[in-house]
C-alpha cells in the first residue's frame, strides 16, 4: 500500500510552525510562500554522495569575546546532520571568531548510524594566500549552498546588526557571501530578520517594513534560490531537515512510506535532548543570547523549551501527516 506524504500542505503547516514571529521583528513579510518545499526536495532528493556547504555565524555580540550567539549553532548543526544522514559529505564554514562556539557544538554532535562526514571550516576577515586556496577548494567542491542565520552584506557590502552595528570594522567578519559568486550550485538560505545572507530575494519587504529598523541600510542584498524565513533561524533549521526528509521519502521507491518517514525523520532530526546538549556545549565556550548578550539557555530572549516545543511540532506535524494518510487509504 501506498502514502502520498509529500503534498505541500504538510510544508504549509511546517512553514506555519516556524514563521508564528514569536519575537515580534515583523519576519512574516520575510516568508516566500512554497520555498520550505522547494529548499526541502532540493536537499532531500541531492543526489548523493554529494559535497554540501553550510554557512553559518552571526558575531553580534561584538564586545564581547566569542561574539557568538545562540541563534545559528543549533540550526546549523542540524542541518549538516540531516545532510549527511542523506549521504552527503558536509562541510560547515564559519569566522575564525565563532571557531570556538561551533567547535563546541559538532564536537558531541549525535548522528545517526552510517553517516558521511561533516567537518568545521573557519576563515579570517583578511584571506591570506593559504586562506584563498583553501576557499576555492571549497567553491569547487560545493553542489548545494546552504547559510543558516550567516550575516550577509547590505547595499555597502558591510554586515550589520539589526541595531545598525557594523561587524566588517570590527574584524569579525569573513568575506564567505564570495560562495554565493563562486559556486555553481543552488543556494539556500535561513533567516529571521533581513540583514541574513540570502534574504537579496525579498529586500523591497525589508526595506518597507516598519517593525526593521533602518532596513534599507542592514537588509541584505545577496539573493537565495530558496529562502526559509522563521521566527528564529534554529527552528528554519529544523524545518529544512524535516522537509528534506519527507522529500526523499517521496523519491524512495516503497509500498511502506509511513515505516520510511518515520526511520527519515529520527535520522534528520535531532532529539530534544541532544539539542539542550548542544546548546549547553556552545553556552560553555561562550556564545550569548544575541538579544539578552547574557551566556545562558536562551536563543533571541526567548527559554529554551520555547524552540524545543517548535522542534516537537515539527516533528509532530511530520508524523501526523503520515498518519491522516494511513486512515484516508
Amino acid at each position: 500500500m501506498s502514502h502520498s506524504i509529500t503534498g505541500s500542505s504538510v510544508y504549509n503547516k511546517i512553514q506555519g510552525i516556524i514563521g508564528t514571529d514569536a519575537g515580534d521583528r515583523g519576519m512574516k513579510s520575510l516568508i516566500v510562500s512554497g520555498d520550505l518545499e522547494l529548499a526541502g526536495k532540493t536537499l532531500g532528493t541531492l543526489k548523493s554522495p554529494s559535497h554540501v556547504v553550510v554557512l553559518s555565524g552571526f558575531p553580534c555580540c561584538v564586545n564581547e569575546s566569542p561574539p557568538t550567539e545562540t541563534d545559528g549553532p543549533p540550526g546549523t548543526f542540524a542541518i549538516a546532520r540531516a545532510a549527511a544522514a542523506l549521504g552527503h559529505d558536509v562541510t560547515v564554514i564559519t569566522d575564525d571568531c565563532n571557531a570556538a562556539v561551533f567547535a563546541a557544538a559538532l564536537n558531541g554532535l549525535v548522528v545517526p548510524e552510517n553517516c558521511r562526514k561533516i567537518t568545521l571550516e573557519t576563515f579570517p576577515s583578511v584571506f591570506s594566500r593559504e586562506d584563498e586556496e583553501r576557499f576555492a577548494k571549497f567553491a569547487k567542491l560545493c553542489n548545494l549552498l546552504i547559510s543558516c542565520e550567516r550575516a550577509g552584506p547590505g547595499k555597502d557590502g558591510k554586515c550589520y546588526t539589526m541595531r545598525g552595528i557594523n561587524m566588517n570594522e570590527r574584524g569579525l567578519i569573513a568575506p564567505l557571501h564570495r560562495l554565493v559568486e563562486e559556486t555553481n550550485c543552488k543556494m539556500i538560505s535561513i533567516g529571521d530578520g533581513g540583514n541574513e545572507l540570502g534574504m537579496g530575494k525579498v529586500i523591497e519587504n525589508i526595506i518597507n517594513n516598519p517593525k526593521i529598523l533602518n532596513g534599507d541600510k542592514i537588509g541584505c542584498v545577496v539573493a537565495a534560490d530558496h529562502l526559509i524565513a522563521a521566527s528564529v533561524s534554529n527552528w528554519g533549521g529544523y524545518a529544512l531537515s524535516a522537509a528534506a526528509a519527507l522529500a526523499h521519502v517521496g523519491e524512495i521507491n516503497s509500498d511502506d512510506k509511513s515505516d520510511s518517514i518515520h526511520k527519515w525523520i529520527n535520522r534528520c532530526l535531532p532529539s530534544e535532548e541532544d539539542e539542550i546538549a548542544l546548546l549547553d556545549r556552545c553556552v560553555a565556550a561562550g556564545c550569548r543570547d544575541g538579544v539578552s548578550g547574557k551566556m545562558e539557555r536562551t536563543v533571541d530572549g526567548m527559554p529554551l523549551e520555547t524552540s524545543l516545543a517548535c522542534l516537537r511540532d515539527i516533528r509532530k506535524a511530520t508524523l501526523s501527516a503520515v498518519l491522516r494518510n494511513d486512515k484516508n487509504q
